[in-house]
């Protein structure tokens, strides 16, 4: 079975086809600036050169239209026609507590999505965009919709409510609802596979860093906490946004700069965070590089960054009495050695020690903890698409 997964975003498109019998990935692309002058679709055909074709796309119809000539393209393609794809699943950032799975595309769970748009005004509208472009293109192939926030419907009340007054909860769903769930799940199964162990049997901390971070506890192979919140502003510094801060800070700027309740979001959200500390970059190797040259503020927000990392460890292994093992991922945690050397320092007590030549590794599959670890300490590249596309073949199997 091979199966397209799409993850549309405002202007843009990400997008992979997989072949499910072995889980091998044939070809890989996006598509940006859709809708604006210039727009191009960048694919790669597994083991052969990237190509750019640059065709103007005035909406996601137009550029998932190019991403199917391209996949049955003579030269660059991968499957000789439509007919090869069997399904198509999709990146959904939000489902509310509509979902606490994936699910089949119908027009039941399109209308669901859109009544989320509020809780996700960014992000669900041009994934909505890209499912009805797909199933206009594609009318007799199944969809799939995997959600962002899904893995989180298992945690209890007592971590996914705020202490605010219960109607805003009742009226609003205002309440902690989690992301990059789809990165938690799969890297806490892969890392139950290292370990040779289920991972219904296992207490795992999963650290998914990269410019958006967040970390999951995961319980018997369930989230019971995760620090993003209502919005993924909340919790982990970040490369841009500031995460948890006290709220009423906002207000003071506000009055301080007269400052409106847009101008404050963006800086929240684009001007915070390791960004906003260093005064140098949102990209950890710039900060890394400047702080090796003596630069005090670049060292700074990367040591906030790694006690803000810590101190989530230590108040999820509190909360599942004890873990497991700790999972690094995503671009940060699967490539940032000195980081995680960081991180792990001084947390012997909790029985966490790292060995210095094993964490010496980018991007694979490993343990780095010592021998005599009582937790143990892992870096787990991430694959999303995988996960996407595995979840669409079990729901779609089953029609």
């Amino acid at each position: 079975m091979k199966v397209l997964v799409v993850n549309c975003g405002s202007s843009s498109l990400k997008y992979q086809i997989l072949d499910m019998s072995n889980e091998s990935l044939l070809a890989k692309g996006l598509v940006e600036r859709i809708g604006i002058e210039g727009s191009v679709l960048k694919h790669e055909k597994t083991g052969s050169e990237k190509v750019a074709i640059e065709k103007p796309m005035k909406n996601h119809k137009d550029a998932i239209g190019l991403v199917l000539e391209v996949l049955v393209d003579e030269t660059n393609g991968v499957i000789k026609d439509m007919s090869e794809i069997s399904a198509v699943g999709h990146r959904v950032v939000h489902a509310g507590e509509k979902y606490s799975g994936s699910v089949l595309i119908t027009d039941d769970v399109i209308k669901a999505l859109e009544e989320c748009i509020d809780l996700a005004p960014l992000h669900n509208p041009p994934n909505i965009m890209g499912i009805k472009a797909c199933q206009q293109l594609m009318p007799n192939t199944p969809m799939v919709g995997v959600f962002d926030t899904a893995f989180h419907q298992t945690m209890p009340s007592v971590s996914y409510l705020y202490s605010l007054p219960y109607e805003y909860y009742e009226k609003y769903k205002v309440r902690r609802y989690g992301f990059h769930g789809t990165s938690h799940r799969y890297v806490s199964q892969r890392a139950a596979d290292l370990l040779g162990e289920k991972p219904e049997n296992l207490k795992l901390i999963s650290c998914h860093l990269g410019n958006g971070s967040s970390i999951a506890a995961v319980k018997n192979g369930k989230s019971v906490d995760t620090t993003m919140g209502f919005t993924p502003l909340e919790g982990l510094t970040m490369g841009t946004r500031s995460g948890d801060i006290d709220p009423a800070i906002i207000k003071y700027i506000m009055e301080k700069e007269e400052m409106d309740i847009s101008s404050t979001d963006n800086m929240l959200q684009k001007k915070s965070g390791v960004l906003g500390i260093s005064g140098v970059s949102s990209d950890f190797r710039d900060i890394e590089e400047s702080a090796d040259k003596g630069d005090k503020r670049a060292r700074l927000a990367l040591d906030i960054f790694a006690m803000k990392v810590k101190k989530y460890i230590g108040a999820y292994m509190a909360e599942m009495n004890g873990a497991d093992a700790i999972i690094f991922t995503a671009g940060i945690g699967e490539n940032g050695i000195t980081i995680r050397k960081s991180i792990c320092k001084d947390m012997e007590f909790l029985g966490i020690k790292i060995d210095d030549n094993k964490n010496n590794i980018r991007g694979k599959d490993t343990i780095i903890s010592t021998d005599d670890s009582k937790v143990k300490v892992l870096v787990v590249p991430t694959n999303e698409e995988l996960m996407i596309a595995k979840d669409t073949v079990e729901i779609v199997s089953a029609l």
